[in-house]
């Protein structure tokens, strides 16, 4: 099976305007006359090939840095190669070279590692191989053991594409290949140190900072970033931060992966806080538990009328699916595909978050316990919760989320989910994109200025704003069958009694044909970290022609916006840590977000 996830139309895109000073690093454009400076990006993919590969164009960094130079010699044989690839080799199982070598001999698989026209050869590198998961599959119907399915990841540095396989290692094929346009995976280790290499060796850093910092010291370094104005933005570019934290500042280390080089240092206030954080007991026993018994089989629960499963996923969080109640289905799929995470008041530069599970993983902020299913206050329902936490929190520069899914006795359900703070600074933008599955065929419509139900003929989108009409329910949108049943969409607007202060959400409604791969398996992150329009990521699933939704299976994507704020008595998708009898704790401020959805009629 063969599939190519739908790309969203060439977008003309806008330089912001900033007064940002930024300490921009292009040493190869200085000495070398590189045609590609900082602020140019109306390249192609065969030109950034071209530069990519060329020893002149690193020369400089080569002579500053020998590890960039081994690094430089592995791909020039890697592009030499028939199969021009460079694999993965950091202490590898011989089941997961065994999927390396199926891939890599597949077709499928090695497609876009040159040009279909002049064969000119792309740079490609394998990132990461895990073993499957149920939710990496997908509508995949496949009855090979689970420990015999491997999860192939390749990335293609010239398109900035993912190629995505699962690997059968019973069968010795490739079972399905994905590919996910303008997409990255998330780095693999050797990618990380070589960040850290170049992050604690660069004069600016060290400058900065007042002194040389140790690999250790750096956070957050193998989180996806974005830095405006530099090849970074819009993810163009492979780039991570690793951040140092000094005093009530935190410094980002902007890395180009792709060139080898630091591009930009930038400082963000993180506030005032203790340095000690709680110890996490017994964490890698707790680990083992998450993956064992949650990350790798699906749990069945039947509660209040309500039948569903549910499973941590590698990095979409926690997923419920086949959801029913009183036997009607209602959701074929929900989870939580990403956190964006945008910095200052241009918000051009973040980082782009996963949650999901501590192993075999590509989260950056893991689970930390196993999910709890509650009672909901006064008997109204139950909740299926989950938490992840950096290991450092709440110290800067490290992170904690909540995700929560709310099932209610009258059949109304929410789907939220919480910042707890602290983040790597104080003017943060917390962006996190479910994905929501709707059972059956049905049909999105609009809430007007007029008090009247629009239906969206085709795959769109809408912003929730202070000018948006809701009806006496408080809902946005409607999702109903042919026969007028089904839920109403209500966005938070600051009402639901969990603190938030209102979503300002972008509402997405794509088709979610089952031939196709909509976003059902695991994916990867699938958005930049700091765009502050529409492009979030669910755009890149509707068509240059929007495709007909009337009737049809459904797919709603949702993006709240939520602004943190440390302001004494405003606190807001924040934390800190304070002394109470000799010792450390630490209050949360989160920030709730997320629809509820109340059965029509209700």
């Amino acid at each position: 099976m063969l599939t190519f996830v739908k790309a969203f139309a060439p977008i003309k895109k806008t330089i912001l305007a900033t007064s940002i000073v930024l300490l921009v690093i292009n040493n190869s454009s200085c000495t070398n006359k590189n045609k590609f400076n900082t602020t140019t990006e109306n390249y192609t993919a065969d030109a950034i090939n071209a530069v990519l590969v060329s020893p002149a164009a690193e020369t400089d960094r080569i002579a500053n840095f020998p590890f960039v130079a081994s690094r430089v010699v592995a791909i020039q044989k890697a592009l030499s190669q028939t199969i021009p690839v460079l694999l993965l080799i950091d202490s590898l199982t011989p089941q997961q070279q065994q999927a390396q070598s199926l891939a890599i001999a597949d077709t499928a698989f090695t497609k876009y590692c040159k040009n279909r026209t002049n064969k000119e050869v792309y740079r490609s590198e394998i990132f990461n191989i895990f073993p499957a998961r149920q939710s990496d599959l997908g509508t995949q119907k496949i009855t090979t053991p689970l420990n015999l399915l491997y999860r192939v990841e390749l990335y293609n540095y010239a398109l900035n594409l993912t190629t995505m396989s699962i690997v059968n290692l019973a069968t010795n094929k490739v079972q399905a290949t994905t590919y996910y346009p303008q997409t990255q995976p998330d780095i693999p280790n050797h990618l990380k140190t070589l960040a850290l290499q170049i992050a604690t060796n660069a004069p600016e850093v060290i400058e900065a900072l007042g002194y040389t910092p140790t690999q250790t010291q750096a956070l957050m370094a193998n989180t996806q970033t974005a830095l405006n104005r530099t090849k970074c933005e819009r993810s163009r570019h492979l780039c991570v931060a690793p951040t140092f934290v000094k005093g009530n500042k935190a410094l980002w280390a902007i890395v180009d992966l792709t060139e080898h080089k630091l591009v930009g240092v930038r400082w963000t206030n993180v506030g005032t806080t203790g340095t000690a954080s709680p110890a996490i007991t017994e964490r890698k026993l707790q680990d083992d538990k998450v993956t064992a018994c949650y990350c790798e089989v699906e749990t069945k629960l039947s509660k209040n009328n309500w039948n569903l499963n549910y499973m941590l996923t590698s990095s979409d969080g926690l997923r419920v699916s086949q959801v029913t109640y009183k036997g009607v289905p209602v959701l074929q799929s929900a989870k939580l595909v990403d956190w964006h995470v945008s910095y200052s008041g241009t918000e051009g530069f973040g980082y782009s978050d996963a949650v999901g599970c501590p192993y075999f993983s590509q989260s950056a902020v893991v689970a930390t316990s196993v999910p709890q299913v509650l009672e909901l206050q006064n008997n109204m329902g139950f909740v299926i919760e989950q938490t992840y936490a950096s290991q450092g929190w709440p110290t800067p520069c490290n992170y904690n989320y909540k995700q929560r899914f709310e099932f209610y006795n009258d059949g109304s359900f929410r789907i939220s989910c919480a910042s707890l703070g602290r983040g790597c600074g104080n003017d943060g933008t917390y962006r996190p994109v479910f994905r929501i599955a709707i059972a059956g065929n049905n049909t999105y419509s609009q809430y007007t200025t007029t008090n009247t139900w629009q239906p969206w003929a085709t795959e769109q989108y809408t912003l929730q704003t202070e000018a948006t009409n809701y009806n006496t329910n408080g809902a946005i949108g409607k999702i109903t069958n042919t026969q007028n049943h089904g839920y109403y969409l209500i966005p938070s607007s600051g009402k639901f009694a969990d603190g938030g202060r209102g979503d300002n959400a972008y509402i997405y409604t794509t088709l979610n044909l089952p031939t196709r791969d909509e976003g059902e398996a695991d994916l990867p992150t699938i958005g930049p970290c700091c765009n502050t329009d529409y492009h979030q990521g669910p755009e890149k699933y509707i068509n240059a022609q929007p495709e007909n939704i009337e009737n049809q299976p459904l797919v709603i994507w949702y993006v709240a916006q939520l602004k943190n704020d440390n302001e004494k008595g405003r606190e807001y998708c924040w934390a800190e840590s304070f002394v109470e009898n000799g010792i450390y704790k630490t209050k949360s401020y989160p920030c709730y977000a997320g629809p509820l959805f109340v059965p029509i009629g209700k």
